[in-house]
């Protein structure tokens, strides 16, 4: 009987284990969709090629070196990982699937990678981008997710980012900034004298349907990361964690509506939706230990701040086109600062040690990593080409041909 129910727990944390990946893997549609819809029509296709691209990349990288990286056989409390066997080497007594926990794993390393597709868009080398995502998902981003997660220098400090505020959304943020002031703002975004001219997406509806298809996908990107279900504790821990999550998530969007009409006397759909997902970065740091009351609170602050932020970076001339640095970077940074208002094992100081490590390492190596594909085999199209559109460019294949009328419109 006794072993019956071990076998019990241990096929339903599995399960929950690769239900919870399957939704986070679904984001990849959500960024896909979103990013499609906020860039120009002409630019439509290789953005989507990007998305797909990266997705594989990301997996494929995870799997022969980065799993190894943040996982495998790795020294407690260390700066440098050990790098051991592929994945199956972990203990025997495990309570779940180790399969399914790399599975769980991989789609969050292609989540930070999607982060940086829509800040570049527009203007950069289709196969500059993919090869910064083999060095991305191969090697930086499980180097500082090793730092905490597992088991590195970071987690004996105590710094505490539940499903990855900093980890994963910091860190696309991060190596993002560093390719965009290296890449320059897009052809006509801003003036001689400060100016700043919008470049509206070619997709409200498309931007919607991504926005809603990564709020769902967050109830696996959260819910899974408390890791199990098969008992009382944990089943009462995850509805907690995908209560709050949506609440936050609600309260971004209602937040950013609000500052808009406050701001502009208008409800700006793109700043609603990045609003949404600001409240989802934002509650994302601990999404456990929040009453309801405060997730919300936290998701307003984050909704409300990400609208702030995505001004003041137009305003430094750091063209984003779909708003990532803002939601993911900031607010990112904002919901693991929050963590010490609710989690008692968190301080300010060790959150504050966490954060700069994190963001810091990741903006550092990937601008060297920026750089040298610049020197080496350049990161911007030329102006004909952005011009003309990326479709056309790097994939010859317009994703509205019925509505192209004049190229470079």
């Amino acid at each position: 009987m006794e072993n019956t129910i071990i076998e019990l727990k241990f096929s339903l944390n599995t399960f929950y284990f690769l239900i919870s990946g399957v939704l986070v893997m679904w984001m990849a549609a959500g960024f896909a969709m979103l990013e499609a819809g906020l860039v120009r029509s002409k630019n439509t296709t290789e953005i989507l090629t990007k998305n797909v691209a990266l997705y594989a990349i990301a997996c494929t990288m995870y799997l022969l070196i980065g799993y190894n990286i943040m996982y495998v056989d790795n020294v407690e409390g260390g700066v440098l990982p050990s790098l051991g066997a592929l994945i199956g080497s972990a203990a025997k007594d495990a309570d779940h699937a180790l399969q399914s926990d790399f599975f769980f794993q991989v789609v969050f390393v292609a989540t930070a990678m999607s982060i940086v597709s829509g800040a570049v868009a527009e203007r950069m080398k289709l196969w500059a981008f993919l090869a910064f995502c083999v060095v991305l998902t191969g090697f930086i981003y499980p180097l500082e997710g090793y730092w905490t997660w597992g088991g590195g220098f970071l987690s004996e400090l105590g710094f505490v980012d539940f499903a990855g505020s900093a980890i994963v959304h910091g860190a696309g943020a991060a190596a993002a900034l560093a390719g965009v002031l290296l890449l320059g703002a897009r052809k006509g975004k801003y003036g001689k004298n400060g100016e700043i001219y919008p470049i509206p997406g070619s997709n409200m509806p498309l931007a919607t349907l991504g926005t809603f298809i990564l709020w769902m996908g967050w109830f696996g990107f959260n819910g899974g990361s408390q890791l199990f279900l098969a008992d009382k504790e944990n089943a009462i821990a995850v509805s907690q964690i995908m209560l709050n999550t949506n609440a936050a998530a609600a309260a971004g969007a209602v937040a950013a509506l609000l500052v808009c009409k406050l701001m502009w006397g208008k409800a700006d759909l793109t700043m609603v939706l990045n609003g949404a997902l600001a409240g989802l970065v934002t509650i994302t740091a601990e999404p456990a230990s929040p009453t309801p009351v405060l997730a919300l609170i936290l998701g307003a602050l984050g909704g409300a701040l990400v609208v702030f932020s995505i001004v003041a970076l137009d305003k430094a001339k750091i063209d984003d086109p779909v708003g990532a640095i803002s939601v993911h970077g900031i607010c990112g940074a904002l919901g693991v600062m929050m963590v010490p208002f609710s989690n008692s094992d968190a301080t300010f100081q060790g959150q504050s040690v966490g954060l700069i490590t994190i963001l810091g390492f990741v903006f550092i190596a990937s601008y060297i990593v920026w750089s040298v594909l610049k020197a080496s085999m350049g990161i911007r199209v030329g102006e004909e080409e952005e011009l003309s559109g990326m479709d056309q460019h790097d994939c010859g294949v317009d994703a509205y041909p019925e509505f192209v009328t004049v190229r470079g419109q």
